[in-house]
């Protein structure tokens, strides 16, 4: 039978398919999109090559040889800087040998290590540990003076001074030393560590037990204030929190041993005291009735807390400044 045609609503047309919704066209990219769409790979380039210039001068700064071997001619100390560089010091600070008080066993064993060092027979590195103010560096830096007073340029003994925040750099330093035809006295003032400071093991590699070994122009002279340049507390985590207490301890205070040669410093007596005052006065020109030089000492080292070379150099610094004497030859 035919099929009647559907009925649509009074007033309406015949009923027609609906639509189906239409996509939603794809966005054309604008002009500015294109744009930054093109700029982007050159500025991702332009980055890069910033970047691998910066560097490439970081790393041309740091290969640049710190000195010369004939650069040593110049000065007979050096300070050691962590870019591998080192800066001649034309005017050491320093006090004459005959000025050091109350030091004279150490003084006699240190200048006997030394003068074999420089006569190239074999000597200890030397660790100077004691009393604050009682005179380890100055001890060291008028040795190396006293040394080099009769001996010919090509001879004499060069000192070079590192800082102990730069221990680490020592390897690179020992690297540059090994090649000259001078000996090298190298100097650290006040070496300690502290904390996790885990530095110390590169300097006992330094010292002995690495495959190079210690340069046999070079030898190692160290102050400080610890005997075994670890503080106590240190030592005593180490018995308290490890498994074996005795392997930690040994391994921390080790690195003293790498010193053939311990001078200890002691805190000066009050007649020890008063000479160093007198030596002073009596090198500079400083003119004063001995019975008020030895009051005013005494009460100046009691203000102070402490009788030491130190505590002794100050006292004369303010008398002289007082009396309007000039502290020169120092």
């Amino acid at each position: 039978m035919p099929k009647k045609p559907s009925k649509s609503p009074a007033g309406k047309g015949p009923r027609t398919p609906a639509r189906k919704p239409a996509r939603v066209a794809a966005k054309r990219p604008t002009a500015a999109a294109k744009a930054i769409s093109k700029a982007a790979p050159d500025l991702t380039q332009e980055r890069i090559v910033r970047a691998l210039e910066t560097i490439a001068a970081h790393l041309s700064a740091q290969g640049n040889p710190a000195a010369e071997p004939e650069s040593f001619e110049r000065a007979d100390a050096y300070v050691w800087h962590p870019d591998e560089r080192l800066s001649a010091v034309p005017r050491v600070s320093r006090v004459e040998l005959f000025l050091l008080k109350g030091v004279d066993r150490m003084r006699d064993i240190l200048m006997e290590n030394t003068e074999r060092f420089a006569g190239g027979l074999p000597a200890n590195n030397a660790l100077l540990w004691g009393a604050r103010g009682m005179g380890k560096s100055s001890l060291v830096k008028a040795a190396h003076a006293s040394i080099n007073a009769d001996r010919k340029p090509a001879d004499k003994l060069k000192l070079i001074e590192i800082h102990r925040e730069d221990i680490e750099t020592l390897p690179a330093l020992m690297e540059q030393l090994r090649a000259s035809s001078f000996r090298f006295i190298v100097f650290c003032d006040d070496l300690s560590f502290d904390g996790n400071d885990a530095s110390y093991k590169s300097l006992k590699a330094v010292l002995e037990g690495g495959i190079e070994g210690r340069p046999e122009n070079v030898i190692l002279y160290a102050t400080s204030n610890r005997r075994h340049l670890l503080a106590r507390e240190m030592i005593e985590n180490e018995r308290s929190t490890a498994i074996n207490p005795g392997e930690a301890v040994e391994e921390k205070v080790s690195l003293s041993d790498r010193f053939g040669l311990w001078l200890g410093f002691h805190r000066c007596s009050q007649d020890e005291y008063l000479a160093m005052v007198r030596g002073y006065c009596g090198h500079f020109g400083i003119k004063m009735d001995d019975e008020a030089l030895e009051r005013e000492a005494l009460e100046w080292s009691t203000t102070r807390g402490s009788r030491s070379g130190r505590v002794a150099w100050q006292f004369v610094q303010e008398l002289a400044g007082r009396l309007g004497v000039k502290l020169a030859g120092k």
